[in-house]
């Protein structure tokens, strides 16, 4: 076999695959989007429940709360683990 014979069948097979992948993953993704609109569809996500507010705080004031204790928790582990 020629050397130019062997590259053109290389080639050829080289584009045979490349093809294949290409086909595959254009069906893999049509299927995907697909199946996602036909479970959005049928399957909607419920709506979050709200929580009732039993405190009577503002979300604000518990924000700043979660805010304060995870800044207390930095500093402590940061003064805990120094180097």
């Amino acid at each position: 076999m020629q050397d130019t014979q062997l590259l053109n069948e290389g080639f050829a097979l080289m584009g045979l695959g490349m093809g294949f992948v290409f086909v595959f993953l254009t069906v893999l993704v049509i299927t995907t989007t697909l199946m996602s609109r036909i479970i959005g569809r049928y399957f909607p996500e419920p709506a979050p429940a709200h929580p009732a507010s039993t405190s009577g705080r503002s979300a604000a004031a518990r924000d700043d709360d979660v805010m304060a204790a995870i800044s207390a928790a930095v500093h402590r582990h940061r003064r805990r683990h120094r180097r």
